[in-house]
């Protein structure tokens, strides 16, 4: 009975099998090195950790967390060479919403950089925790 109801509605369990490995897939792999706000401030607090924000200088001249270094993303991958002198310490990076600093992340680990974090939600999020900015230039 339930293998003529799978035959008759083969399409919905494809459907339902690619959801699930998707699924799967997101909780093995996905959150990898994504960190949330407070999470985040305890890297920079106890593990003394780098914060990269990867957005346009007139929107981190607009505010920014405290001693974070701005390296826009356009032109990344140019610069990353500045942020070699902090390899081995942890590297929170951020952006307006955590969608460009996705990117950034990759190509710092692709670079050999291992302890790369990726803020979730970004400055945004960071806003909503309550958690201050800054506008001094670092």
């Amino acid at each position: 009975m339930i293998i003529e109801f799978i035959v008759n509605n083969w399409l919905l369990f494809l459907a339902l099998a690619v959801i699930l490995g998707l699924l799967t897939h997101n909780l093995i792999v996905g959150n990898k090195g994504v960190v949330d706000p407070l999470d985040a401030t305890d890297l920079i607090n106890h593990k003394d950790a780098v914060v990269v924000d990867v957005r346009p200088a007139a929107d981190f001249a607009k505010g920014h967390i405290i001693h974070a270094i701005n390296i826009p993303i356009n032109g990344f991958q140019n610069q990353m060479g500045t942020l070699h002198k902090y390899r081995e310490r942890p590297i929170v990076v951020n952006c307006r919403s955590g969608s460009q600093s996705t990117l950034a992340c990759r190509h710092l680990r692709k670079d050999g950089f291992t302890q790369v974090h990726n803020l979730r939600g970004g400055l945004m999020a960071w806003q909503n925790a309550g958690l201050p900015l800054s506008r001094k230039k670092r």
